[in-house]
């Protein structure tokens, strides 16, 4: 029945929801709970488009980059969602109210600096102009990505082409944050090996989870799992975190909700032959729901999921 339980939160997260971080199975005693500007920094980003697929942009007003030009972008407040950072943020810096549609892209450098891109769309307000210019910003614009501008970062070209990439085929499921609190920036993993996954079973089985150290990437946790359990063989795998079924986060409460849990897809390459689990809290099951098994495969072979990439 154990078993079945944990098939039933793989399918909670094929479906884009998620669970409650109860416990850690690795990592915990060398992370830090997430403290919002202390030891974690969390940055939102838009990409919007208007019917003619012009982005938008707004003018820095920051002395290092003035008067260049950006994607409307900016750190999460201690006390908000990252949704509510997003609207905060495009409202101050371009004059409009916005709708995220999805997440597009998860950047990371380590759980120090993460930023979460959305696709949004306009819902209200207007353009900024310069005689509205502040601090946020000095005005904002339609740009067509032909017309010469002086860019503050290459890197948004990138996060751009991902926007339209998604308008004309959306090829992963709408993704937006899910309101439920974690207090470190965790990992869990749906580590897959053909038609197995890898469940850790104390004090009940459930599917791993790890704590990102500051050391690493995010995305290493899922090696700390895969190394806990097969140590002997850990370094004949590559192990690959596809992408993100979901991510949880609250924020409300300083220092107690600032954390992030990542629901990921792991994948251990080549997969020739199962490597032995030694660790004995953990174990191999092979998924038998109906359409799981068959989700799961598609998901890896198409890579039809949220992206998270490492710039560590």
């Amino acid at each position: 029945m154990a078993l079945e339980q944990v098939e039933a939160q793989v399918e909670r997260l094929l479906g884009g929801l998620g669970c409650e971080v109860m416990m850690c199975d690795v990592g915990l005693e060398q992370s830090k709970p997430a403290s919002l500007r202390n030891n974690v920094t969390y940055i939102v980003c838009a990409v919007v488009f208007n019917d003619s697929e012009e982005v938008l942009m707004v003018q820095e007003a920051k002395q290092d980059c003035y008067k260049k030009w950006y994607l409307p972008a900016g750190r999460v407040e201690v006390g908000e969602s990252l949704q509510e950072a997003l609207l905060r943020e495009v409202k101050e810096e371009a004059g409009f109210e916005c709708q995220p549609i999805t997440l597009l892209l998860i950047q990371e450098q380590g759980p120090q600096w993460i930023r979460f891109i959305f696709l949004a769309k306009i819902t209200g307000g207007s353009i900024k102009t310069l005689s509205a210019a502040d601090q946020d910003s000095l005005q904002a614009t339609w740009w067509d990505r032909r017309a010469p501008l002086p860019l503050r970062g290459r890197d948004i070209l990138r996060l751009i082409d991902f926007g339209l990439k998604y308008r004309h085929d959306a090829w992963h499921p709408v993704t937006l944050p899910l309101d439920m609190s974690c207090r470190h920036v965790v990992q869990r993993l749906v580590l897959i090996f053909k038609f197995s996954a890898l469940v850790a079973t104390t004090p009940r089985p459930h599917l791993p989870i790890a704590a990102a150290l500051k050391t690493h990437a995010v995305t290493w946790a899922a090696n700390m799992v895969a190394q806990d359990a097969m140590p002997s063989t850990y370094y004949e795998h590559n192990v690959n975190t596809l992408g993100v079924f979901s991510l949880q986060h609250d924020g409300r409460q300083h220092g107690k909700t600032d954390g992030v849990c990542f629901n990921t897809l792991v994948a251990l390459q080549p997969d020739r032959m199962p490597p032995p689990v030694e660790n004995p809290r953990y174990v191999w099951h092979r998924v038998l729901m109906p359409g799981v098994r068959e989700k799961l495969l598609e998901k890896s072979k198409n890579t039809s999921i949220l992206p998270i990439h490492s710039l560590y």
